[in-house]
């Protein structure tokens, strides 16, 4: 089990580079973190969903993800709330307190969960989640020593020198356990090293002298870990604001509070061609945008009434009577319509709210979760595969010029009289090469021509030689049990 000094020191990133390390020397390799936080998501073969991060460590293995790979979800839509998610489907709503004392009775089926994988696998990597060292957690906990113990799974403890202060962070957390949880850990790695190794060397020896744990590796920083998704969008707010390129296509995207599976982007991002804005409320969306893309959104009343604090919807009127275009994905599909009801009370008091009126449909939020993998093709007849993962259904006279017909004839989406403003449900819809080539040329851009996935591919690859070099791989599997 690898778990980690705190959230954001590369957990998800070297548990699914050493899936790759490992399935490349033939052993049957499955990912499992007990419970993630995340509104980035994955659907499964199975109609379920789970974290994206493990959905990408399963293709990292070179397995499909199942729901067994992370048992808990819980899914962010309010500052102290989350929705549950248990092997692959909604079961409830939770605030912080009330999650507290709720998840320990989950622990069976994340034991079962973990039983199912182990039988089918040479090598299960655990990811934890947060910090080991939230020893005022640790009664209830399912997702770090908790887990660990109840699993009697070895540890080895991450800590990133980027953010400084790795030696106190690691020797702090030895201090701070309970002596049987920290009898778990086995070994130690420090990622994120930038400069020369040698300068670190009594580093790592005064860490393993202070601990009793074994130095697994110096991780040095690598650019391949920048074309992986990110976990969370933890890696949104701290990415800097960059310079305009000249000579690009600008597509603008506000970040509002609950922004979901924003790794839609990551494509896009990708492009040479496309320089993409994302656009943080107190900031205005560029005038010289060609496309507005509002992302999808755990909840979608909170984000509405967000994007019009940040008077976004102002600058997208403006943005229209400049002749530029919007696309709504998922939840920035519903806030496009005229109105958003919600009479189950899902996301607040029960009632109905308008909407930004840019899409003449209208959207009713409901109980059941619609988890699919879709594919078809978009009213310009270029092919896509995605997923849809959404509650809720939106109608009207929009709709009769949907977005997309899925395979079997199904319409899907909505677009505007005038053919510039665009809602769907479909996520993944810019990783299809064809797809973004259709819509940067739409925009006046030309796409580079490289396939997404291969580098997506060539990645996991990369990092996987990485931590090879870098890790003492021979030692991890003899810590293993």
């Amino acid at each position: 089990m690898f778990q980690g000094t705190g959230s954001d020191v590369g957990k998800s990133l070297i548990v699914a580079g050493l899936a790759r390390a490992f399935a490349d020397r033939g052993l049957r390799v499955r990912p499992f973190k007990p419970q993630n936080m995340s509104n980035n998501a994955a659907v499964t073969a199975e109609g379920g969903e789970i974290g994206r991060a493990q959905a990408l460590q399963a293709r990292a293995a070179r397995v499909a993800p199942t729901v067994d790979m992370n048992p808990v979800l819980l899914k962010p839509q309010s500052e102290i709330g989350a929705q549950v998610v248990l092997q692959g489907r909604v079961v409830g709503n939770a605030g912080a307190s009330e999650w507290q004392q709720r998840k320990a009775g989950l622990l069976p089926a994340v034991l079962e969960s973990f039983a199912r994988l182990r039988a089918d696998a040479d090598l299960v990597l655990v990811e934890g989640a947060g910090s080991a060292s939230e020893v005022n957690l640790r009664r209830n906990d399912i997702a770090n020593m908790g887990f660990a113990r109840a699993a009697d799974a070895p540890v080895i403890l991450i800590g990133d020198i980027d953010r400084g202060g790795v030696i106190a962070s690691l020797v702090g957390t030895r201090a701070v356990l309970d002596p049987a949880d920290a009898a778990l850990i086995r070994g130690f790695i420090v990622n994120r090293f930038r400069g020369d190794p040698a300068l670190f060397r009594e580093g790592m020896t005064l860490i393993a002298e202070r601990t009793s744990w074994a130095p697994v590796g110096l991780v040095p920083f690598t650019e391949a870990a920048r074309r992986l998704p990110a976990e969370d969008a933890l890696a949104l707010s701290r990415a800097p604001a960059a310079a305009p390129r000249p000579g690009t296509l600008r597509i603008a995207v506000p970040i509002l509070p609950h922004i979901a599976n924003f790794d839609d982007l990551d494509p896009l991002a990708a492009e040479p061609a496309v320089d993409l804005v994302h656009v943080r409320p107190g900031a205005a969306l560029p005038g010289d945008a060609a496309l507005v893309l509002l992302p999808g959104s755990k909840s979608t009343l909170a984000d509405l009434a967000a994007l019009r604090a940040a008077g976004f919807d102002i600058d997208l009127a403006a943005h229209l009577r400049r002749g530029g275009r919007i696309l709504g994905l998922c939840g920035g599909y519903q806030m496009l319509g005229r109105s958003v009801a919600d009479p189950a009370g899902l996301e607040g008091p029960p009632g109905t709210h308008p909407g930004l009126g840019l899409l003449d449909v209208a959207t009713e939020l409901a109980c059941e979760k619609r988890l699919e993998a879709v594919t078809g093709r978009t009213a310009d007849g270029v092919p896509f595969a995605g997923y849809e993962m959404h509650m809720g259904r939106t109608r009207g006279p929009d709709c009769a010029r949907p977005f997309a017909t899925l395979a079997g004839g199904r319409p899907e989406g909505a677009r505007s009289a005038d053919g510039r403003v665009f809602g769907t449900y479909v996520h993944g819809l810019f990783a299809g090469d064809a797809q973004r080539a259709a819509w940067l040329a739409r925009l006046g851009a030309a796409a580079s021509g490289a396939s997404y996935e291969a580098g997506v591919e060539l990645a996991l690859d990369t990092i996987a030689r990485h931590l090879e070099a870098h890790l003492d791989l021979d030692l991890l599997l003899a810590l293993s049990r």
